[in-house]
């Protein structure tokens, strides 16, 4: 058997409602090379395993799922590195969560081309439709166009809402490494910068994802006032980490992203008054010009 070009990798809890959209995507691909998906099921309770077991049965050759006893998420384990990075085959890795899913059958074919194109570049990432109570919400877009997007904007752009993790594809080696910022925390968006400090990253301003926002379970449904608090918190401590592991390449725009994360916490602290004061003019209206740019991209990225 040829070797594996691509290694899926699916998280699932509690997804049932949306999977089968999920799985089926990851079926439905048309590639000229053999890929893999990895399921890994953290010991759900709404009947998702049963799902991922009958898509196994359809596609054994390409869906590989790990399904757990226990909650792995709830004892602190690292599941991608614990689980998954030990098993990954492919060249390269693409990434699909189990309450979002693919809308194109050549997205694999599209990003293996992409990253084939431009070997100075580790990852690639490309426009994502966002869905909220299964209604059209606007799109996940970097840019108005294809190209490559450099390290400084993935920096900025602070995360999921930058560009959506259905969308993410990287060399094996950029996304197994083991940097100080991923030991702060292992999250998408330190995936998605450290795998972009070679050379950018390449984007498809084609729509070839859908992602849902606020569903059952989500990381936005799931954490309160005082946990989106903690987080800025600890963004701040990685971008801290990634100016020291980067010599200082990149402290311009790593000082601007902390402030930015600083101004969430007073505006969730209520704290009005420093948020708006003088001395915060220049980054309020940095953070300005990039929501504007935000919302255009969200709403005319298929112009």
């Amino acid at each position: 058997m040829d070797k594996v070009k691509v290694s899926v990798i699916c998280l699932a809890y509690n997804h049932a409602k949306y999977i089968r959209d999920t799985l089926e995507g990851f079926v439905s691909q048309e590639t000229d090379f053999p890929f893999e998906v990895i399921v890994h099921d953290d010991a759900s309770t709404d009947g998702t395993d049963s799902i991922i077991r009958e898509y196994q049965a359809r596609r054994p050759d390409i869906i590989k799922p790990i399904f757990q006893k226990e909650n792995q998420h709830s004892k602190g384990v690292l599941i991608t590195r614990e689980f998954i990075f030990p098993i990954l085959k492919g060249e390269y890795v693409a990434f699909c969560e189990g309450d979002d899913y693919w809308t194109d059958t050549h997205k694999l074919m599209r990003q293996v081309k992409a990253l084939d194109s431009h070997p100075e570049a580790d990852i690639c990432s490309h426009r994502t439709l966002r869905l909220k109570d299964g209604k059209f919400d606007g799109w996940i877009a970097p840019r108005l166009r294809d190209g490559i997007i450099p390290a400084e904007s993935v920096i900025i752009g602070g995360g999921g809402w930058y560009c959506a993790t259905s969308s993410l594809m990287c060399r094996r080696e950029a996304y197994l490494e083991w940097t100080p910022m991923r030991d702060v925390v292992m999250i998408d968006y330190v995936m998605a910068i450290q795998c972009s400090l070679r050379g950018g990253m390449v984007y498809l301003n084609d729509c070839l994802s859908a992602y849902r926002v606020g569903t059952e379970g989500s990381w936005t449904k799931r954490h309160d006032r005082k946990a989106r608090i903690k987080n800025r918190l600890i963004m701040i401590e990685m971008l801290d980490s990634l100016d020291k592991f980067t010599d200082g390449r990149f402290k311009r725009v790593i000082s601007k992203r902390k402030e930015m994360f600083r101004s969430d916490i007073l505006l969730l602290t209520r704290k009005y008054a420093r948020l708006y004061s003088p001395s915060r003019l220049g980054i309020n209206l940095f953070r300005l010009r990039n929501s504007t740019g935000r919302i255009i991209r969200r709403w005319f990225s298929f112009l």
